[in-house]
């Protein structure tokens, strides 16, 4: 009996990497949402930010934003692996792939992330229009994945 081998073609693994950058694209673009969703709410009780640059040093150390940081350590995350991994394989793509789904499933009872979360949904149309789109890719990217497996 042969052995079965868990490494990918170069073919698959490009495929991998595609539908990877695509779902971190759809991370980016709802973390830029979630950011100005947040900006709006933070400027009607502190005051207007004056500059990209301030907005970046709030996301950054305000304990206001911190609850985006698990979508910005997770997009590291994709970044290190797609440096890193020559060829992926879909068993890698698939648990980044979990992980995603889970982080952004919001929850009107939870605390943290999950919490926050909800309540940007229910108050900023683009961070709807970020979460369908990444859900989308979401379940694109699962599809490759799983045949691929197959």
């Amino acid at each position: 009996m042969a052995a079965v081998s868990h490494k990918t073609s170069t073919r698959e693994s490009c495929i991998l990497r595609e539908k990877l950058l695509d779902v971190r694209g759809g991370l980016l673009g709802l973390h830029k949402s979630l950011i100005l969703a947040e900006q709006v709410t933070y400027e009607r009780i502190n005051g207007r930010i004056e500059s990209t640059g301030q907005l970046l040093q709030l996301v950054l150390n305000d304990p206001w934003f911190t609850w985006l940081h698990p979508i910005s350590q997770l997009v590291i995350s994709i970044d290190d692996l797609l440096e890193n991994e020559l060829d992926l394989s879909p068993v890698e793509v698939e648990h980044f792939l979990i992980e995603v789904r889970s982080l952004i499933r919001p929850s009107e009872e939870g605390d943290g992330f999950k919490r926050s979360y909800y309540e940007a949904l229910q108050r900023d149309p683009d961070v709807i229009f970020s979460h369908v789109a990444v859900k989308k890719l979401l379940t694109k990217a699962a599809a490759e994945s799983s045949r691929l497996l197959a």
